[in-house]
This record gives structure tokens, sequence and C-alpha cells, in this order.
């Protein structure tokens, strides 16, 4: 049952997306950052250092960036090895900014953090720890090797070799640190987004085919009357008519029925049908139509029950009165993938149980499988799980199964869109076995049609 779809989305990837745009706007912000501050240092606050060295290295991040500005579209995007490049370009410029500038006696020392948190942010695991790398490097070399700043009089500003240290420490910390969450963050978002977005997608293509599925339906209920009316006319017209005015008479009507067709289905296409059975339907046949694609798909045993009555089909519960339900799309796909969980991992049966009172309605979807492994058991319902934990969880279940999480994500949000409570567990099924089960529990008064007090059955 801990079936999910086995869409694998490379986190890497978007290292390609960054344009060469945004790195140019970026270095232009510090290249003004940079001119203010050596200007106000060197003629404002009287303090020397190499300011030469200083507007060099200013003005070949200049010259960069035109080239990049001139040479290159906006929409140009970089591949991974070229933004490390860029970086790592940034890095070694910040360096010697700073050698330029006192070290780590500078304060804006701990802006060498910026192009690590960047890799960190959208670059992969081998390119960040090689600007992670160098960037300690260079915090190492300028603790140790720098031009110091000094007063109009002489006087080098330089704290205790102590803070020295203590700043080489703190940088050097806050690089990993820094680094690794922002990488942690970076991923959880990039993996929240690409689930979302594959969520969104099979939402939209089971909305089309539900709307599909009702205009065929609206096409077969309008289209009935005329076409049988043909079909009785065309077998009269075989015995023949001895009167050629009644036949003219059946062969007008014939005509009549084909342009109403024409019309239905031109009708049809246009807007389609308003038919209130489609759209609202009782809990039954919603477990019905999310069960239909995949309904002794492995030639396994499917029972339910509704409120303790049990039974092999759905029809075995016609007879009870049933909350009335909206035919969502988010409905039926949700319930159809942990339905087709508990099939793939299931050993012989399925079991889905609904219960329902004043106040809420539970669906339960349980198997007699090995269940959820219990190391995995809290994080089901995240998006792009582990692979290595799956594969060696469910090595001996499902050969070959590389899932990711997104399939039960998907689930899980869309009935959670619609303000159900989806808990996943291991517990006793009818069997009395452990095994894995799905407890979804729905707001009644919030997920029931309103009927206007009338009774409908199925």
């Amino acid at each position: 049952m801990n079936k999910i779809s086995n869409t694998s989305q490379k986190k890497s990837d978007r290292g390609g997306w960054v344009r060469l745009f945004t790195l140019t706007y970026l270095r232009w912000m510090a290249v003004i950052g940079q001119t203010f501050a050596v200007i106000i240092s060197y003629f404002f606050l009287k303090l020397e250092f190499s300011i030469f060295g200083c507007l060099s290295l200013i003005l070949l991040s200049s010259f960069l960036n035109l080239i990049s500005s001139f040479y290159f579209p906006k929409t140009k995007r970089l591949s991974e090895f070229q933004n490390m490049l860029l970086l790592l370009y940034d890095l070694l410029q910040l360096g010697l900014m700073l050698y330029f500038t006192g070290g780590l006696t500078n304060p804006f020392a701990v802006f060498i953090l910026g192009p690590v948190i960047i890799s960190a942010t959208v670059l992969n695991l081998r390119f960040t720890s090689i600007l992670g790398t160098i960037a300690i490097l260079v915090v190492i070399i300028l603790s140790f090797l720098f031009h110091p700043i000094t007063y109009v009089g002489g006087e080098i500003l330089e704290p205790p070799r102590l803070i020295l240290i203590g700043n080489l420490v703190a940088i050097s910390i806050a690089i990993v640190f820094i680094a690794l969450y922002s990488r942690r963050v970076a991923n959880e978002t990039f993996s929240m987004s690409q689930a979302l977005q594959a969520m969104q997608m099979t939402l939209e293509r089971e909305r089309r085919l539900s709307s599909l599925g009702g205009i065929v339906a609206a096409a077969a209920h309008e289209m009935g009357t005329p076409l049988a009316t043909i079909k009785l006319i065309s077998t009269e017209l075989k015995h023949g008519y001895d009167n050629k005015n009644e036949l003219q008479q059946d062969l007008s009507l014939i005509s009549s029925q084909v342009d109403r067709c024409k019309d239905i289905l031109r009708n049809i296409g246009r807007k389609g049908k308003e038919d209130i059975f489609l759209k609202n339907m009782p809990i039954m046949v919603i477990i019905q139509e999310a069960c239909s694609p995949i309904f002794n798909s492995k030639k396994k045993d499917i029972n339910f029950s509704l409120n303790d009555k049990f039974g092999k089909d759905i029809g075995d519960f016609t007879e009870f009165n049933q909350p009335i339900l909206s035919r969502k799309p988010e409905l039926i796909y949700g319930l159809r993938n942990i339905i087709q969980n508990a099939i793939e991992f299931s050993n012989s049966n399925v079991w889905i149980d609904v219960t329902y009172n004043i106040k809420n309605i539970n669906i339960y979807i349980s198997d007699d499988g090995s269940g959820y492994p219990s190391n995995l058991l809290k994080k089901i319902g995240e998006p792009f799980l582990n692979e290595n934990n799956f594969k060696k969880n469910f090595e001996n279940i499902r050969p070959h199964y590389e899932g990711m999480g997104l399939g039960l994500f998907i689930s899980k949000t869309l009935l959670e869109n619609l303000e159900a409570k989806v808990t996943f567990s291991n517990k006793k099924n009818r069997k009395n076995e452990k095994g894995a089960i799905v407890h979804i529990i729905f707001d009644r008064a919030k997920i029931e049609v309103n009927t206007d007090d009338k009774i409908i059955k199925v």
C-alpha cells in the first residue's frame, strides 16, 4: 500500500535555470556598494589602504558586466559549471578586495558568504562544496596575509590576534552552516514546487476526463429518443409502403430527427450539458468511480462496507440512504490513488470501509500487506522522499520499485484541499492482522451537498 508515483526530478537541474542577467545584476549591486565603501573610507574617514588596487578590481567587475550585458541577451541561461565559474570569480574578487583593505579586520568580510549561499541555493552539491572549500581557504589566508588599514597618522587598525582567530572560526562555521541550511530549504522548496506542479497537471487531466465523461453521458441521454425513432422508421421502410404520402411523412420525420441529433451534438460541443446526477452522487457511487479503472486490475479481492454492512460490490448498498457528495475530480483522484496503492501492496485483500454519522464521514482503506516501513511512517505524504530508503524497504515487496512519495503527496493534498484529515498508520485489518491503513475523515457539513433535506437513494 505504499506505492508512490515514480515521477522523479533531479534537484540539480535548477542550476541551469539561472539567467546570466541575474548574476550580472547582483554584481552591479556589489560594484556600487564597493565603490561607495572605498570612496567614503578613503576620502571621508581618512583611512589609508591600496585604493588603486581596490578601484582596479571594481573596474574589472564593471568591465565583465558590460561584456555580459552587450554580448549576451538578457534571456541567456548558463550551465551549472558556467554559473560556478562566475560565482568563483565573485568570491576571488571579494577576497582580493579584502586583501587590500585589512583582511578579516574589515567588517565587510562577512560578504564572502554571498557566493557560497547562491551556490547552495541553485547549484549541485559538488560545485557548492568546491566554492565552500575555496571560501574557507580564502578566509584562512586573509586572517594571516593582508594589507592593514591605517589612519593618516600611521596608526594601524588591527584588533587583537584572538579576535582575528575568532572571526576566522566564526566565518568558516557560518560558511558551512548557512550553506547547508540554504541548500536544505532550497531543496525542499524545489521539491514542493515540482510536486505541486505535478498535482496540478494530474488534477487538470482528471477534470478534462470528468468533463468528457459528462458530455458523453449527456449525448447518449439526449440522442436516445431521436435515434430510436430513426431506427423504428427505417425498419418500417424495409417492408415498403403502398401509400406514397405516408412514405413522404416518414422520410420527413427521419430528416427532422437527424437534424435534431446534429443540434444536440452542436449544443453539447459548445457548452456541455447540466446533469445534476453527473455532479452530485451518493458516496458509494463516488467510491465505485474511484475504483472503476483499477477494479480487479491485479486480481485482488476488494471488499466494501457501509456503516458495518458488508458487500463485494457497490450494488449491495442500493437500499441505503447515503450522504450525497459533489463529484469533484480532487475527491475521485485522491481516493483512486490511495486505493491503487492498497491494491499494489496487498497480498490478496483490500478493504474499503465507509462509516458516517451526523457529524463526520469516515473512509478507511486497508490491506493485508506488510504495512508501512516504521522508519518512513511519519514521512508518508511528503513529496520526494529519500529514494534509497524506499529501495531498501521495498526490494522484497516490489522489486525495481522507485517511488519518491509524489503519488501519496498528491492524494493527501487533494483531499486536504477538501478539508479532509488524512492519516497513515499500521493497524489491524478485518483479518485481525497488522497492515497498512489510510483513514480519511470529512466534516459532513462541509463535504455533503445540500439536498434540501430530501432523501436520495442510489
